[in-house]
């Protein structure tokens, strides 16, 4: 397909349009033909330079993770230290700034969602507690797992770079990235000393179409990306949201059933704290290895692994992006069967109480 003119071109301005309204903002998305990994690298890249310090906020895995990638680019990273079970500390957020008198610290790093704990983080909250301290720094925010599956508004709570993935609640294979830069990220841009060719965002604002993917555009997932963009905008992108919170509502009421027995809980304590993308589930004194194993060979439903400092402690049910009410209640009754058939304590009903949530929302 001809990458200079015509559909291909058409595709890259209707992804490009599309991201606009999916991350709320009017400012210029970049489409990289890489993981979320490769949009840590691009968001870090494109505005930051060797030695800059920059505060990772702990929730989980990701976020972390996310400050190890910095690490090896050259970045002074440091860590805001949470607790797996809650959300990040506005307040405390808000005291690290504080401390910073220098305004030092470059960058604030989180995930919207870190999928290793099930933990949401209050964008819109910390966004307020950094404008509190009176602190410079840009405000950088993950959303590889909340994009398209809860609210996420980037220009109305004044974050500077919002990036996410292709694979989750965007519904396509992995392998494409997103970031959208803001004024101030943009600003940043232009003495960032950590720009690469394949990264940088000057580079693919040229003229040419295939500036935009700093060569060959990666033409089958372009193709995926609108379809999926079509499928969240045909359903309202309020309307996915609150399919998302439905689902959600549904798994924590099973699992809250289940865990009367005293065998299982959910990780993140808070109610209000748990996202609407996945559910995890911690055990107690139980391995969840052959749970997984029966809920995949023999009822052909494969649930997550637990990852990170709890690996192997419990099971994880995602509940994102393409995923209906009917595929749902398939996963949890295969849970609550595997369950009765591996003798793993619990209550009985999970999947009737979830049953009855949707019944009652809808």
């Amino acid at each position: 397909m001809d990458i200079y003119d015509g559909p291909l071109v058409q595709t890259t301005e209707t992804c490009l349009a599309g991201l606009k309204k999916l991350f709320r903002t009017s400012h210029q998305p970049y489409i990289y033909a890489a993981n979320g990994h490769g949009a840590w690298d691009a968001a870090l890249s494109n505005t930051l330079s060797v030695g800059d310090r920059v505060l990772v906020l702990e929730s989980g895995l990701f976020g972390t993770a996310w400050g190890e990638a910095a690490k090896t680019m050259g970045l002074h990273v440091e860590t805001l230290t949470g607790d797996w079970s809650k959300p990040v500390d506005p307040d405390a957020l808000e005291e690290a700034l504080q401390k910073d008198s220098s305004h030092s610290i470059k960058a604030v790093l989180v995930v919207q969602v870190d999928t290793a704990s099930g933990v949401w983080n209050d964008i819109e909250r910390l966004r307020r507690a950094i404008d509190a301290a009176g602190h410079p720094a840009l405000f950088m925010v993950d959303t590889i797992a909340s994009l398209g599956c809860m609210p996420f508004k980037m220009d109305e709570w004044g974050v500077d770079v919002a990036l996410t993935g292709s694979q989750k609640g965007l519904m396509c294979p992995p392998g494409l990235s997103f970031v959208a830069a803001g004024p101030r990220a943009r600003e940043a841009h232009v003495s960032a000393g950590l720009r690469s060719n394949y990264m940088d965002w000057t580079f693919r604002d040229g003229p040419v179409h295939y500036h935009k993917y700093c060569g060959t555009p990666p033409e089958h997932l372009l193709f995926a990306f609108k379809a999926a963009l079509e499928l969240i905008f045909d359903e309202g992108l309020e309307q996915v949201w609150h399919r998302h919170a439905l689902l959600a509502k549904a798994t924590r009421q099973a699992i809250d059933v289940w865990g009367r027995a005293g065998a299982m809980h959910i990780m993140v304590e808070d109610p209000a704290a748990r996202c609407n993308s996945v559910t995890v589930v911690k055990a107690t004194d139980w391995e969840a290895a052959p749970l997984r194993e029966f809920t995949q060979n023999i009822c052909g439903v494969t649930i997550g692994g637990t990852i990170g400092d709890g690996v192997g402690e419990g099971f994880r049910i995602g509940h994102m992006g393409h995923v209906s009410a009917a595929m749902l209640l398939g996963t949890l009754a295969s849970v609550e069967t595997g369950f009765e058939k591996l003798g793993i304590p619990h209550e009985k009903g999970g999947v009737t109480a979830a049953m009855a949530t949707l019944a009652k929302a809808v």
